[in-house]
């Protein structure tokens, strides 16, 4: 891999004395895309949610070369870091245009008004509905949602959480395409996904995650053909 814009050393993050992450190290290049893939209950969501310092950890995170240490989310925000989170968590009282307003709070009048204008191009949908609560909104609308109010604050580094989670096969077909035409603006990419199928068709690189544990990495298209990811997240189909 080229550059690491992300990465992590000895990463763990433990509830009391159970450890959800055990000395994780990945790295994310510039401009790539990489996913964890791994079983519910590996540990994925808090790898994420330490990386984004939503969960204490130990460990090292280094960002674009310098280390997070215990910057509070807001600062992390402001160096580049973007989370959508599995449950999305939009105001759901709040309209749509109102949701990716706040997605870029940081930013001025004209660079909100380029960024809407860049979200509806991406998400046509989104504009159909901008005056719609967004508790109003379908599964893949408001998985567009948190996507688009994510972008808005212009991270180089997006993060998500199990994007497919819930989505009807066509919506999630939308939504990979979409994680696949950001990484052509530059937008490096760390996805977690239960999908491991689709997140290696659009991944560079892949880490396998169990019981907290990094277990396997390499190019995605090689662990896409591992016998053992096969057996064990791609279903026997793939012999």
């Amino acid at each position: 891999m080229s550059v690491a814009l992300l990465k992590t050393e000895r990463l763990s993050v433990a509830y009391g004395r159970v450890e959800a992450v055990r000395e994780a190290c990945i790295e994310i290049p510039a401009g790539g895309v990489v996913t964890v893939i791994g079983a519910n209950g590996a540990g994925k969501t808090s790898l994420l949610n330490a990386v984004m310092g939503v969960l204490p950890s130990s460990g090292g995170v280094e960002f674009d070369g310098r280390a997070l240490g215990a910057k509070p989310v807001e600062e992390r925000v402001a160096a580049g870091l973007s989370l959508v989170p599995e449950k999305r968590e939009l105001f759901a009282v709040m309209s749509v245009e109102d949701n990716l307003r706040l997605g870029a709070y940081r930013l001025g009048a004209g660079a909100i008004r380029t960024g809407l204008a860049e979200t509806y191009a991406r998400f046509p949908r989104l504009r159909e509905r901008r005056g719609q609560k967004a508790g109003t909104l379908s599964g893949g609308e408001r998985q567009m949602l948190a996507m688009g109010r994510a972008l808005m604050g212009r991270p180089r580094l997006l993060m998500l959480d199990e994007p497919s989670l819930g989505l009807a096969p066509r919506i999630v077909k939308e939504i990979f395409a979409i994680v696949s035409e950001l990484k052509a603006t530059g937008v490096s990419i760390l996805l977690v996904e239960q999908n491991a199928r689709a997140a290696l068709e659009i991944a560079d690189w892949a880490y396998v995650m169990e019981l907290g544990e990094i277990v396997m990495q390499g190019p995605a298209a090689d662990l896409a053909n591992d016998k053992r990811v096969i057996e064990s997240y791609l279903g026997l189909g793939r012999h």
